[in-house]
C-alpha cells in the first residue's frame, strides 16, 4: 500500500476541521482565493491544540500533545518542521516561538475559572499569540485583536457541553440542585451578553461570529452546540462580520 503523501497527510488534519465547521465551506468565500488554504492549515492547527488541552477526563495525554506541539512550534521559527499542517504554515513569518510558550496559558484554562474575567485571564497569552499570527497570516500587522480570539475559544469550548468549563460564579448563582445543562445554557448566556464587538483579521472575525451564532441558536437556547448553522444563516452572518472594519472582495 502507498504510504500517504504530505500533502493527503495535510488534508487530513484539515479535513478534521472542516468536519467540525462545514459552515468554512461558505464562508471563506469572503476572503481572498490565495489565502483561504492558508486560514484553513491555520484553524486546524488550533483546534488541534484546543482538542490536546481540553479534551478527555485525563488531562496527562493532552498535556504530552501539547509539549510535543511546543517542541514543534519553535522548530518552525528555525526553519523545522514534522507535522503535516506545517508545510502550509512554517514557511510564513509568524511568531512561532511566542505561540510555543503561550501553548501553557492554554493548558491552564482547562482548570474551572472563578468567573468570566478570570477565565480571560488565563487564556490571554495564548490569546494574544493567535492575534499575532493572525496578523502576518492577513497581511497587516494592527489585523489582531485577542479579545475576539479569547471568545472564540470559549464559545468553542462552551459548544463541546464541556462542564468544567462553566466558571464557579455560574454555577453558585443556579445553585447546587442546576443540572449539568442548566449550568452550560447560563454560561452560554453570559458569553453572548459579554461578547465584544468583532475585530482583527477577517477571517477571524468570520470565525468568531460563527461561534457567536451557533452558541446562541445552540447552546444558549438548550440545543445542540454541534449542529451546523444553515446555509442562508452562515452567508448573512460571514458577510456581517467580513464587513466589519474592511471592505468584502467580490465573489
Amino acid at each position: 500500500m502507498t504510504a500517504p503523501t504530505a500533502a493527503a497527510e495535510r488534508d487530513s488534519f484539515i479535513g478534521k476541521w472542516r468536519a467540525r465547521w462545514p459552515e468554512w465551506q461558505v464562508a471563506e468565500a469572503f476572503l481572498p482565493g490565495a489565502t483561504r488554504a492558508a486560514w484553513s492549515a491555520w484553524f486546524a492547527l488550533r483546534q488541534e491544540l484546543a482538542d490536546a488541552a481540553w479534551a478527555g477526563a485525563d488531562p496527562r495525554p493532552g498535556e504530552a500533545k501539547l509539549a510535543w506541539w511546543a517542541e514543534e512550534l519553535q522548530g518552525w521559527s528555525q526553519g523545522r518542521r514534522r507535522h503535516p499542517l506545517g508545510a502550509g504554515l512554517q514557511s510564513l513569518p509568524a511568531p512561532w516561538t511566542r505561540l510555543a510558550a503561550a501553548l501553557r496559558a492554554l493548558a491552564a484554562a482547562r482548570d474551572r475559572a472563578t468567573d468570566l474575567a478570570e477565565a480571560n485571564a488565563v487564556l490571554a497569552p495564548f490569546a494574544d499569540a493567535v492575534a499575532s499570527v493572525d496578523a502576518v497570516l492577513a497581511s497587516d500587522p494592527d489585523a489582531r485583536d485577542a479579545g475576539t480570539v479569547a471568545f472564540g475559544l470559549l464559545g468553542q469550548r462552551a459548544l463541546l457541553g464541556d462542564d468544567n468549563a462553566v466558571p464557579l460564579q455560574v454555577r453558585a448563582r443556579l445553585g447546587a440542585g442546576a443540572s449539568g445543562r442548566e449550568q452550560s445554557v447560563a454560561w452560554a448566556q453570559e458569553l453572548l451578553r459579554q461578547w465584544p464587538a468583532l475585530q482583527g483579521a477577517r477571517a477571524e472575525r468570520i470565525h468568531a461570529a460563527l461561534v457567536r451564532e451557533r452558541l446562541r441558536l445552540g447552546v444558549a437556547a438548550g440545543a445542540d452546540g454541534g449542529r451546523p448553522l444553515q446555509y442562508w444563516r452562515v452567508l448573512a452572518t460571514a458577510w456581517r462580520a467580513a464587513r466589519q472594519g474592511q471592505s468584502v472582495p467580490r465573489l
